[in-house]
């Protein structure tokens, strides 16, 4: 339509260009309306023509509809008669809405039905179901709404009801539908669960099975083996089950299988009948076993169980029984044992030679009875006015509970202590024990134990003897009169305790009786002990008690108290003698420490006027001025040296080590001798090698060790003598030596040398404090040496200083005692003053 009004506004178009040009304007008015008129006419023409189409359309479409809604309801009724088919309720979830459930609600309602309020109830699952199964369905559902995971689980309800639910996922929903299950489908989901049960019943039966030591197969009805636990496959060495049956691998050989086939032995071990025993090897050793095997539906079943050490018991016991009669043939006790008829079942060699019956009547067995009427008649019993009554209540013992006691007296005036005691499996045992010896032994022990309290009346010394008990049971005649113990008291045996409660009346010290009872009656182990008493009146008892046999405790007492004046006194002069050394070092410290400042003074000025500084001197002036001056360096000398010895004793006094040279410190010793070896005229030689090396020591209190050897060597000489010096180095060692050919040393005088303030000047020109040996062993002791002294009356003295190479914190332990180095034959240094 719209095409044909375009070709006729075109033709009106073309008409009114040909037109002339006066009738142009009013004929394109005319056109241009007519134009407009038609397109308004095409436009109405086509929405009609467009309505009636799509009318037509949409009438075809709500057919459709309608046919699709027919389609819908006869689906939706045939999904309703399908749903309510079974019980069973459906319940969908999308992602917005919340869930729809559908179907017969009741199920969750104990079977009534539900209404519209009470469906959600099906989504409590713990008011209706069981709570494993409620819990296991919740868990289930959240797996299904949140990762979309379905599942199929068997529930009841609180009724005992079966419910079957689904969870699945459909079109992009979460699908769950619950369904009570049919009388088939309970059935089949009870077989299931008995099917389930029974699986774990056979996997627990099989661990078990695995899990113990004895090895257990079975076997199909061909014989060959179907199944065995890991304890098999262990016996014969295979590395699992599965090889074991792949291979037929058998723990018992074809001779030993036969014979369990023939036997037909029980499966159970307590069943009646004993089970064929055979050899197998088990793991590399040969075992001994006891096979149960029997047959069943379909095969056989076995279990083997080791016996080997059973029957290494058994063989055990049988040789210990065996054992034991032997070692029942040696004892002194008779012995013979009868079996529930009274017949004889065992006797010793000692039950024998007690009766002196023959060995042919022993082994026919006979009776009780017969043995005693034997005995009777070859007067072997004491004799009973009722032999009969007598013998009726011995032959009792074999109807009573517990063993019973008697007394034989025999004719020959043997003593026998028979005990009869029942055997818990009848019959009866008896001992008979000869007590003759023992009643003569207990007679004479009560005979001495007499004699020995007399013997213990006539001491002096308090003695008591108490019990196992802690009961007095012996106490002399000295022992209750220092303690003032009653007689009566005595003869009740006190406790111990009651005794030390008397006792601490004179002695109220509390400390040694705790002792002494403990002595007695304590439980740890029992050793003797010594403890002082102190009594009220002045008296001191050494206390000293000792264990004797049978748990028995002998308390001794000895009066002490005049050795303990005495020691008292020695006591206390020693505390006397103890602080007059004190004293005295007190005193010579303070004095050496004030007499050095006024000495220095005195040094000081006597310089002063030798030096003549203040005015010259006359000959006698200064002859006197050299005198004050050697006196006041022998004094400050012999004041230094106290100084020292005293910082030795104080630990004060501390070494400033140093690699010396030890010829150095030698020759630098000797050079400051030389006036007094002038004066003296004494020669010294000196040994010490070129390749000595060094000392790690304090070099001023090494040259006070050489000077004080020397002087003291100088001072025990005569004039003319020589005094030697000589060194020695070994791997560890360092020895310096000084020796003088005076008079030497008595032995009890060597042993005082060392000790301070001991002088022994024996005749010669020697003067000094005794300080000098003392200060020379303080010093080489304080560098980890040691001091060693040689001296021969006659010959002379050698003292030896050794030192280690490495210093030591303390003195070493001395060494094996060496010989200072002899004098050398040409020494390298020799002074020589006066001739």
């Amino acid at each position: 339509m719209g095409s044909l009004t375009l070709l006729a506004a075109g033709a009106a178009l073309a008409e009114m260009q040909d037109l002339p040009p006066a009738h142009a304007p009013r004929e394109m008015h005319s056109v241009a309306g007519l134009a407009i008129f038609g397109g308004l006419v095409a436009f109405a023409v086509i929405v009609a023509l467009l309505y009636l189409y799509e009318r037509a359309r949409w009438t075809r479409r709500e057919q459709e509809l309608v046919a699709s809604l027919n389609l819908l309801r006869g689906a939706h009724d045939r999904a309703e008669m399908l749903l309510n088919a079974d019980r069973q309720v459906v319940i969908t979830w999308d992602e917005q809405s919340e869930p729809v459930i559908e179907g017969d609600a009741g199920i969750a309602l104990h079977g009534d039905r539900a209404s519209a309020g009470s469906a959600r109830r099906v989504l409590a699952f713990g008011t209706w179901l069981r709570p494993a199964d409620a819990q296991a369905v919740e868990a289930s559902l959240d797996l299904l709404l949140s990762r979309g995971t379905g599942f199929s689980l068997d529930l009841r309800t609180q009724n005992g009801r079966s419910i079957e639910a689904q969870g699945r996922t459909v079109a992009g929903r979460a699908l769950l539908r619950l369904r009570e299950m049919s009388s088939e489908r309970r059935e089949i989901a009870d077989l299931r669960l008995t099917l389930d049960e029974t699986r774990r019943s056979l996997s627990a039966l099989a661990n078990l099975l695995d899990a113990i030591p004895q090895p257990v197969w079975r076997r199909n009805r061909d014989g060959a083996l179907a199944w065995v636990n890991a304890a098999y496959a262990a016996a014969v060495e295979a590395g699992s089950r599965e090889a074991v049956i792949d291979t037929g691998r058998e723990l018992l050989d074809r001779q030993a299988r036969e014979t369990i086939t023939r036997e037909e032995a029980p499966l159970a071990p307590g069943a009646s009948g004993r089970p064929p025993r055979v050899s197998a090897v088990v793991a590399g050793t040969r075992r001994v076993l006891d096979v149960y095997e029997t047959a069943l539906d379909g095969g056989k079943v076995g279990i083997a169980v080791d016996v080997s050490e059973l029957e290494s018991v058994r063989a055990d016991l049988q040789q210990q029984m065996n054992a034991n009669a032997r070692t029942l043939d040696q004892l002194p006790t008779a012995v013979a044992m009868f079996d529930v008829s009274q017949r004889l079942i065992f006797h010793n060699a000692a039950y024998r030679n007690l009766w002196g019956l023959d060995q042919a009547f022993l082994d026919s067995r006979p009776s009780d009875g017969e043995i005693l009427d034997f005995l009777r008649t070859q007067r072997k019993l004491e004799e009973h006015a009722d032999f009969r009554s007598w013998k009726h209540g011995v032959l009792a013992a074999y109807r009573a509970a517990e063993a019973h006691q008697a007394w034989w007296y025999l004719p020959d005036g043997r003593t026998l202590r028979v005990v009869a005691d029942p055997n818990p499996q009848g019959g009866l045992t008896y001992l008979f024990d000869d007590v003759s010896d023992r009643l003569n032994a207990e007679s004479r022990y009560n005979a001495l134990r007499r004699l020995q309290a007399e013997t213990l009346d006539t001491l002096a010394e308090p003695v008591a003897v108490f019990g196992a008990d802690g009961r007095l049971q012996l106490a002399n005649r000295a022992f209750t009169t220092i303690w003032h113990l009653d007689p009566e008291m005595v003869d009740a045996r006190p406790h111990v305790d009651s005794v030390i409660l008397r006792c601490k009346e004179l002695a109220p010290n509390a400390d040694p009786w705790l002792d002494i009872r403990d002595a007695v009656v304590g439980l740890e182990a029992r050793a003797a002990l010594a403890r002082r008493i102190e009594m009220v009146d002045g008296t001191v008892l050494d206390c000293a008690t000792q264990p004797l046999p049978e748990g028995a405790t002998l308390i001794t007492l000895i009066d002490v108290t005049a050795s303990v004046n005495v020691e008292r006194m020695l006591t206390e002069k020693n505390e006397a003698l103890e602080t007059a050394a004190e004293l005295r070092d007190t005193f010579v410290h303070h004095v050496s420490y004030e007499l050095r400042s006024p000495l220095t003074n005195i040094i000081g000025f006597t310089q002063l006027l030798g030096d003549e500084t203040v005015g010259a001197l006359n000959a006698r002036q200064r002859e006197y001025s050299d005198h004050i001056m050697r006196s006041s360096a022998a004094l400050l000398v012999m004041i230094n040296d106290i100084l020292d010895l005293a910082s030795v004793d104080a630990g004060s006094l501390e070494l400033q080590r140093e690699d010396l040279d030890v010829r150095a410190t030698v020759e630098a010793a000797v050079r400051g001798l030389e006036d007094r070896l002038a004066e003296a005229r004494i020669v010294l030689t000196v040994d010490v090698p070129e390749d000595i090396g060094t000392l790690r020591a304090d070099g001023k209190r090494m040259r006070q060790i050489l000077f004080n050897l020397v002087s003291n060597a100088v001072g025990f000489s005569d004039p003319g003598q020589t005094v030697e010096i000589a060194a020695r180095r070994t791997a560890r060692e360092l020895a310096l030596s000084v020796r003088d050919h005076g008079s030497g040393m008595a032995p009890e005088i060597r042993d005082l040398v060392f000790n301070r303030f001991e002088s022994h000047t024996r005749g010669t020109r020697h003067r000094g404090v005794g300080l000098g040996l003392s200060i020379v062993r303080s010093f080489v002791e304080l560098h980890g040496g040691r001091v060693e002294l040689e001296s021969e009356q006659g010959i002379g003295t050698c003292v030896t200083c050794i030192f280690p190479l490495k210093p030591t914190d303390g003195p070493l332990p001395p060494p094996e005692r060496r010989k200072p180095p002899e004098a050398p034959s040409r020494p390298y240094l020799t002074q020589v003053s006066g001739g």
